[in-house]
Parts: C-alpha cells; structure tokens; sequence
C-alpha cells in the first residue's frame, strides 16, 4: 500500500506523522511525507518531501502572537498557506498514494484524493473539526458553552473559505472537478482516552486512537549528552520548555521558573525551544541545566513535574511519563488542555503566560503533588496503549 502522509505547522504537527509512518514502512508498506521544513522532528529515513515553507523561521520572525499574524496575513500568512495548500498538492499528486492521510491545514489534500480516486483520512491532532456537544471546539471559546458547543466548530470551515483562490489553483493543478469534496473516509485522532473521553455524539469514522510514538522513542535532539546525563543523576529536578511559543516576556518566565524551583529545593532543566523562556546570566548556576532543546523522552521520566505550554504532543509525554504537567497556555488549543487535565485531576489549574510568576508557580508546584496519583494512573493505561497501530489498522482497512 502506498501511503501519502501530508502535514503542516511546526515540530508538533510532525512528530505523530512521523511515527505512523515509520510504522507502515515497517509495516512493509510504501510511504512518503510531505512536510515543512527545518520542523525539529527527526524523520529517519523516511522518504520526505518538502512543501517549501519553513514555520520555524517565521515563528522566530514574527512570534506566536494573533495581532502579528493578522498584521502580516497578506505578505507571510497568506503566501505561507499558498505553499502548503498547493506544493502539498503537488507532491500528494505526483507520488500517486493509494490512500492520503492529512493534517488539517493541508486543505487541498481532499481535492488531490478526489481527483486520483482514493480515499483520504484526516487526522485531527487536536479536536477542532469534528462536532460534539460534551466541549467546544479547541482553540474557540475558554469555557463549554453547553448545548452550543457544536457551533464552535463552524470556525475551521470559515477559515477554509480565505484560501479559495489557492484552492482553486490545487484543483487546476490535479485536474480536480469543482464543487464539493469528499468527506473523510476515516477521521483520526492520536490522542489517549486517558486524556480527552471519547464524546458519545461523535461518528464510528472518527478513531480515538491513543498517542501516535516512536517504536525507538526516538528524538532528534536525544543526543547522548554526558553533561545532561549527568546533571539528571544529580537529584530532584524541574523541567521548563515552551516549545515554539516566541514571544515577549521571555526573561520574565525564565527568571519566575527559577525562583520557584529554588525556593522548592529543585533543580532545574530548562528548554529555551525557539524562544519562550529565556534564563538571564545572572541567574545561571549548578543548580541549573539549560540547552536550546532536550530529549523529552529522557527528561520527563525523572521530573516532579513539567511546566509547559500545552501542546498536546507535551501533554501526551508528560502524562506518558507520569509526570504532572503545570500547564502555562499561550495560543490556540492550549487553554483547552489546560483546562481539560486539570477537569480530570491530571494537573492544577493552569496559570496563563501573562500572570506567570514565582508565587503562582510555587503554589501549583504543590497542587501537581497532589495530582500525581492520577497521573500514575494514566500513565500506566497509555502503556497499554498503541496508537500507532491503531492508526494503521484503521488505513489499511480503508483500501
């Protein structure tokens, strides 16, 4: 079977797509993937392709932040979604797949499926386009909105209206028929039930599938380190990372991270991502281990407990490693895992980015103790799990 794995945005959005298509090609199935790049995620030897868009670069440039992205949709945001709508649909075309598995902001992925005859699956890393009434669609509203939450997810679909043009122009390019496009045949979701409860109003299409990980565990920033190594054999430590959230306030986290590890007795590995935390030199001592990125596979295990942005692949392997997250949400998706381990006692309350101080986060530090049975709990029912697989069943099973 020839599978097209296509997706977009930054190392979070690849990572789950590179572990499922490992798998197939273990799997003995052929497999290729259209991505971004310079994303961070270690892609082995699979077969790659690239959309020509770099989302790295751009966050460095311009930040996470809402305001810039609409300041500069017409001369980044817009060229940027060009790429990813039309080069992704010139590289899912010319591979001929036998099935297309896609990220939502590959939005002409359905079109290039259309016009091969094959069907396509969608894989919704967060839960953002298939309706239910039990939340509100992430990255939407802050709060349930009850009987209404199925409005929320109106959103994407006028999203997807502000790229006809480029969608038109896929379309040309793949020799698609207008009009309406084929619905998925499967909706996929690498996500662990142990983490988000399967709503009872969504479809039998829709695969709640468990965490999409490495066989291997593999992290392109696993390197071995003996300085690493070293200092998490030293003791009790902290984790902090904030990914790919660029914005400002940086030194302000760095400098409330440290304070409250030290005023708990902790030490501290620090993950500087692209620009979220920064840790002043002033504040630089042995008690303190900071590098640009860190394996999470080899940091979590070991952590009392892990503050974070609350991207879901940081989420998932936190709660894997059965460490309490300290969720500090930024943008999009993120309040919503804020708020829906913390519901589930996997976590305290999250403290938005812009109220972060050593105080708050001294206090959750002690709240995340008191989630650490729920949390071992968890962890123990993803060890059963294997999403992965999950996921691959349900593709070969689509032919």
């Amino acid at each position: 079977m020839r599978i097209l794995l296509a997706t977009a945005g930054s190392r979070g959005d690849v990572e789950p797509f590179v572990a499922l298509g490992e798998r197939a090609r273990a799997a003995g199935h052929d497999v290729r993937l259209v991505a971004p790049d310079n994303s961070g995620a270690d892609t082995g030897e699979l077969d790659v392709a690239s959309m020509g868009v770099d989302y790295s670069a751009l966050i460095e440039a311009q930040g996470v932040s809402i305001a810039a992205a609409i300041r500069n949709y017409r001369t980044v945001v817009r060229p940027l979604m060009r790429s990813v709508i039309v080069e992704g649909a010139r590289a899912a075309f010319e591979y001929r797949p036998d099935v297309i598995v896609w990220h939502p902001k590959v939005l002409s992925a359905p079109i290039v499926a259309d016009a091969l005859g094959i069907p396509h699956a969608l894989v919704e890393i967060v839960p953002a386009l298939t309706p239910t009434r039990a939340f509100p669609a992430a990255g939407t509203v802050p709060g349930s909105l009850g009987p209404l939450n199925r409005l929320t997810y109106r959103a994407a679909a006028a999203a997807e209206s502000m790229f006809r043009q480029d969608l038109a122009e896929a379309r040309s390019l793949v020799g698609g028929r207008r009009g309406r496009v084929s619905q998925p045949a499967a909706t996929l979701m690498p996500i662990s039930p142990a983490i988000l409860r399967r709503p009872d109003d969504w479809p039998s299409t829709v695969h709640l599938t468990g965490r999409w990980a490495r066989e291997s565990g593999g992290d392109a920033s696993d390197t071995g380190d003996p300085a690493l190594e070293a200092f998490l054999e030293g003791g009790p430590y902290l984790y902090a990372g904030f990914g790919s959230m660029a914005t400002t306030g940086a030194e302000r986290r760095g400098r409330a991270v440290v304070a409250a590890a030290r005023a708990r007795g902790l030490r501290a590995v620090i993950a500087l991502g692209l620009g979220g935390i920064v840790v002043p030199r002033d504040l630089h001592g042995d008690d303190l281990f900071v590098a640009d990125f860190v394996p999470h596979s080899r940091v979590l295990p070991g952590a009392t407990a892990a503050v974070h942005h609350g991207g879901i692949g940081t989420v998932q392997a936190a709660t894997a490693a059965g460490t309490p997250s300290i969720i500090v949400p930024f943008i999009a998706d993120q309040p919503f895992w804020g708020a829906r381990l913390h519901d589930a006692g996997l976590a305290p309350a999250p403290i938005r980015q812009r109220a972060l101080s050593a105080s708050r986060l001294g206090a959750a530090l002690a709240d995340a103790d008191l989630c650490r049975p729920r949390v071992t709990e968890a962890a123990r029912a993803m060890a059963e799990e294997d999403g992965t697989n999950t996921a691959l069943s349900v593709l070969t099973s689509l032919r």
